[in-house]
């Protein structure tokens, strides 16, 4: 009775160590259909592969929290850094901060009007040199000689200076008064020339080498046409001549007045021109 006692407690010891010797079964075969010790055979390579993930998560783990601390690091001396470079010129991180902002509405604004036609950016001529004059002041700060900034300012100054053009002169060739009822008036109040007639003035004094009498035009003439914009102060002069010389001849009567086509209606009523006449 006593030696079946130690052979059966010898036998439990070595079931194990027996259990560990059989391989595990095929991925395929389901558990239901293993037997014990392949079963046990499974389990423990299940362990295994267990133990060997949990050691290499824990192994990421630490790696990503080496690499945080030293990401903090970095940030930290970076930051000290920065602001020693800020102080040499006098800014603060918020300066700088404000000055990026500021420079970055820029280029914003010059992106949009690089996609606009030259017929476009000539009519906004007035934006442009807005948009020069504001990174002018820019550049005048001492912020801007930072290394993030230099660049990109003398890069924005040459696409600034990409965005001029120049209004393109017209040309418009005169017809007949039966036909086309043209003179200085009608035709600066056509569409296509400014659709306002109160600007004739500009086309008389952009063709004096051919209109002498803003009163006669002649039929076939091609006249060049200024682009549109407020009269200059020599248009604005000449014009105040013209109904100066008007009410004059009116005044005195002397003589019949020719029979021809007037630059702009007669002023019978208190209306004045843009001129202020």
């Amino acid at each position: 009775m006593k030696n079946f006692l130690l052979i059966a407690l010898f036998c439990g010891f070595l079931a194990p160590a027996f259990a560990q010797q059989v391989p595990p079964p095929p991925a395929s075969k389901v558990d239901e259909e293993l037997t014990c010790d392949e079963a046990d055979a499974r389990i423990m390579q299940f362990q295994g592969q267990n133990a060997t993930a949990k050691a290499k998560l824990d192994a990421v783990r630490a790696d990503i929290m080496k690499a945080e601390g030293d990401l903090a690091t970095a940030v930290t001396a970076l930051k000290k850094c920065n602001d020693d470079i800020y102080a040499l010129v006098g800014a603060t991180e918020a300066d700088v901060n404000s000055f990026r902002q500021r420079l970055g509405q820029i280029e914003g604004r010059v992106r949009e009007m690089q996609r606009l036609s030259d017929d476009q950016l000539a009519d906004r001529q007035d934006e442009v040199k807005g948009l020069e004059r504001s990174l002018n002041e820019l550049a005048r700060e001492q912020i801007s000689i930072l290394p993030e900034f230099y660049d990109r300012i003398v890069s924005l100054h040459r696409d600034i200076k990409g965005l001029y053009r120049e209004k393109k002169i017209k040309g418009y060739t005169v017809g007949t008064w039966a036909e086309n009822r043209d003179c200085l008036w009608n035709i600066a109040g056509r569409q296509e020339i400014y659709a306002d007639p109160f600007q004739w003035p500009k086309i008389w004094q952009a063709n004096t080498d051919k209109i002498k009498n803003p009163d006669v035009i002649q039929p076939g003439w091609v006249l060049t046409v200024p682009p549109a914009g407020p009269k200059t102060s020599e248009e604005m002069k000449a014009e105040r001549s013209y109904w100066r010389k008007k009410r004059a001849a009116a005044a005195a009567a002397v003589a019949p007045v020719e029979n021809t086509t007037p630059a702009a209606p007669a002023q019978t009523t208190t209306k004045k021109t843009e001129a202020g006449n």
